[in-house]
């Protein structure tokens, strides 16, 4: 937006300063005026000392003088009040600066402002904060965009290059539609997947009283027959666990926590746990299952989208890679914490823990974000 030009703060600083030294000294001899000269005589008198001037007489006298100084303090007002005011801004142009600076994209500049910390430092750090916070986001979409644009075009190559083969008489047309069948249905996954990541990204979900246990119940209960067909044992136990937040939403979590520990399991004989618990100001729902022996440094990429672990497996039920990144997403949306770390005999462990849901609430039906 274009603001027409107007008066500097440090001009505005100045004249404050200055303006204040004159109120200051006509308030100084307007006392002397009301305490000392209303005592004397309007006419000089004469004395047998000599001659004592009258009042009329001093303030005749008095008045250049008066003039001068008052003029005196108008000038050193505005140069001393010039000269402070840009001590005290200083700070501020470079925040101004650097501003400027990130606004054509350099987010990795920083202020990084030295001295004692007051107003100005406080507002310099807090800006170098958001950089840091800004630039990793950046970072972290730039890099989700350039993973999901290559997940996005392997189907459509397969589907292409299927297509291509369609044209031979001698291909087996129904072998051909299964397989864009198998293709088409990846792409709908990563596609509603990524609508998903965004959804939680953004919170916008209205909040109501969900119990983690059911919903884990839930999940068991559909995710079954993949587990069975791998040879997968669920456990799954716990106690009434109530939060905020959207069903949809924590139903997603917790299928893709108990998905993503079927599918990444030993071969035969795997089991996965589910526990819910609750305390006073949270509940906390657990996954546990068996399987190979993760590093720290993989575990530690999980959640990042399109990571599977120790190798990119596709199967029937693999999924498209973001089932621990939307994991993240949505208890994030949800101002919960997600612990995941590496079991001693293989395997994984991942613990969300959420806000527990006051005492006879129901739902807000708030909206967060947009």
């Amino acid at each position: 937006m274009t603001r027409a030009p107007g008066m500097s703060v440090r001009l505005k600083l100045a004249l404050s300063y200055a303006g204040f030294l004159m109120v200051a000294g006509a308030l100084l001899l307007a006392v002397v005026w009301a305490y000392l000269l209303r005592y004397v005589p309007a006419d000089a008198v004469a004395t047998r000392e000599g001659f004592m001037p009258g009042r009329d007489d001093l303030v005749r006298a008095f008045a250049p003088a008066v003039s001068w100084a008052l003029l005196f303090l108008l000038v050193f007002g505005l140069l001393g009040g010039w000269v402070l005011a840009g001590r005290m801004l200083a700070p501020l142009t470079r925040i101004t600066r650097a501003t400027r600076k990130t606004a054509t994209g350099a987010l990795g500049h920083r202020i990084e402002m030295e001295g004692r910390r007051d107003e100005f430092r406080e507002l310099a750090d807090s800006f170098d904060d958001m950089l840091a916070r800004l630039e990793a986001h950046v970072a972290e979409q730039q890099r989700f965009a350039a993973n999901a644009s290559h997940e996005l075009r392997t189907p459509l190559a397969i589907t292409q290059t299927l297509l291509d083969v369609a044209d031979d008489p001698a291909a087996d047309r129904d072998v051909l539609l299964e397989r864009l069948r198998i293709v088409n249905a990846r792409a709908i996954d990563l596609t509603e997947a990524l609508l998903l990541l965004t959804r939680a990204d953004r919170r916008s979900f209205s909040r109501e009283r969900v119990d983690l246990s059911l919903l884990a119940e839930e999940a068991v209960e559909t995710l079954l027959p993949i587990a069975e067909a791998r040879g997968v044992g669920i456990e799954a136990a716990g106690d009434v666990a109530p939060t905020l937040g959207s069903p949809a939403l924590l139903l997603q979590l917790t299928t893709n926590l108990v998905h993503n520990g079927i599918v990444h399991n030993v071969p035969e004989g795997g089991t996965v746990r589910i526990d819910t618990a609750a305390a006073t100001d949270s509940v906390a729902l657990t996954v546990e299952n068996t399987g190979p022996h993760l590093s720290p440094q993989s575990v530690a990429t999980l959640t990042e989208p399109f990571q599977r672990g120790t190798e990119r497996i596709r199967d029937d039920h693999a999924g498209v890679g973001l089932g621990l990144a939307i994991v993240k997403s949505i208890v994030q949306a949800h101002d919960g914490a997600l612990a995941i770390e590496a079991r001693p005999g293989g395997g994984l462990r991942v613990v969300v823990r959420l806000p527990a849901a006051p005492d006879g609430a129901v739902g807000d039906g708030s909206r967060s974000g947009a």
